[in-house]
């Protein structure tokens, strides 16, 4: 069969729509198209769309299939057991089974090409970071319509805050999400300050992230910061460089402690509530005090089924019955009962050592470690997006915001890129990679 240009052309066209599409469902989820029964962001429309031809050509993929099967299965029987419900569950395990199978088959459609997908994310935090820089010129200067994207983000607020009164968050619905989205970014926009030629970002780019990163005054930016550096001294020799990046640590952390009050009072409030488990009304901090309160119900409630946790979804019911914040009055201290605020807890909670397991399994067993004898950008991925990984299981409680299951899933098969990378070209016996 010959390929034709028109063939070409078609091809390209149908590519460039589904990066598109992919990259509006990681970057824009404040806007929901309704809230009730739930709220339907623009990445559910796309699955819609996209999932059914890709399941016609490409098939099911069997890991996929003995997780969600045992996941649906687990969750079922809690139903009948009273601890999850049949609407939030289907709501949860839908959403969840959609999420991964859809950003499985993109990687698919792109031969696996994750160093081309990971670029194309580059470049959408790049974008991101310049309406970022526009969002806080704006408002310095009192121009409204250029700080204030309540007028086409429903799902979307200024946040006031920070040392210049604005925390940014660009597109995003909040600063923690920006934290969270541009943080792979951010390591590589770091590591790029540091080398002659740069990976696939400019350093003017990548200065841009950077201000922005800080300027969202975020406390999970400020801890990708520091995930960030222990990486790149991790990889670039930490032993050799301990005497720079414990002091340089303890410099930043310090700085962040007393010049930020938002980072200081969660900190202090995280590490009071986790050693004695006091709370005061007015004195600890209520975001921290409402992880530590969805830390105390994850725990209470794995107990009642270490291996499968209750179900997916079920987080809610568990909070009902084991709130420390039952008594509490005051507006707040019982949001984020939903998605236990922090995955890795709702995770525990919801899923067990099963749901654990298979995460860390992928985060250890998929780790690429820079190699100066093999030199790739394999480990460079992989430690930006492991950044990402981490600061979603201990911020971010949503399975599948703003794309995590792409990434997660990225991370896994860029491993399998390094490993057949070095045993095609003779680096390694194959025995050495199994």
């Amino acid at each position: 069969m010959v390929i034709t240009a028109e063939d070409r052309i078609d091809e390209h066209k149908h590519n460039l729509l589904i990066i598109v599409f992919i990259y509006i469902s990681v970057f824009i989820n404040s806007y929901v198209f309704f809230k009730e029964p739930f709220e339907f962001y623009f990445g559910y429309l796309i699955y819609v769309v996209l999932l059914p031809g890709f399941i016609l050509r490409y098939g099911f993929n069997r890991h996929l299939i003995f997780i969600f099967v045992t996941l649906f299965l687990t969750g079922f029987f809690n139903i009948m057991m009273g601890n999850n419900t049949a609407a939030q569950f289907f709501k949860v395990i839908t959403g969840l089974t959609l999420a991964y199978f859809f950003y499985y088959y993109v990687i698919v459609e792109f031969d696996f090409n994750v160093d081309q997908l990971f670029k194309w994310y580059l470049k959408g935090c790049y974008i991101a970071a310049l309406i970022g820089v526009f969002q806080f010129v704006s408002y310095q200067i009192g121009f409204v319509a250029g700080y204030n994207y309540k007028w086409i983000l429903n799902k979307w607020g200024v946040t006031a805050g920070g040392n210049f009164g604005i925390r940014v968050n660009s597109i995003f619905g909040e600063p923690t999400h920006l934290g969270a989205v541009l943080s792979a970014a951010f390591f590589v926009a770091l590591y790029n300050l540091f080398r002659k030629e740069p990976y696939y970002l400019t350093k003017f780019q990548g200065m841009v992230i950077i201000v922005i990163y800080i300027l969202s005054f975020s406390g999970l930016a400020q801890t990708g910061v520091l995930f960030s550096l222990l990486f790149l001294a991790i990889n670039f020799g930490l032993i050799r460089y301990l005497f720079l990046t414990i002091p340089l640590g303890i410099m930043i952390f310090n700085f962040m402690h007393n010049n930020i009050t938002e980072f200081r009072d969660r900190f202090d409030s995280l590490i009071s509530l986790f050693s004695n488990g006091k709370f005061e009304l007015g004195k600890t901090h209520g975001s921290s005090f409402i992880l530590f309160n969805n830390y105390h119900v994850a725990m209470e409630n794995v107990k009642t089924n270490f291996l499968f946790g209750t179900g997916v979804g079920s987080h809610p019911v568990a909070f009902e019955r084991f709130s420390l914040a039952k008594e509490i009055k005051v507006y707040g201290f019982n949001l984020n009962s939903a998605d236990a605020n922090s995955m890795l807890l709702r995770l525990i909670s919801e899923t067990g050592l099963f749901g654990v397991s298979i995460f860390f399994y992928i985060i250890f067993k998929c780790y690429v470690r820079r190699n100066e004898s093999y030199p790739t950008n394999h480990w460079l991925i992989s430690n930006a997006i492991l950044v990402m990984i981490l600061l979603n299981l201990f911020r971010q409680g949503h399975y599948f915001l703003n794309g995590f299951p792409f990434f997660l899933l990225l991370y896994y098969f860029n491993s399998i890129a390094y490993k057949e990378h070095i045993e095609n070209n003779g680096l390694l016996p194959a025995t050495a990679l199994e």
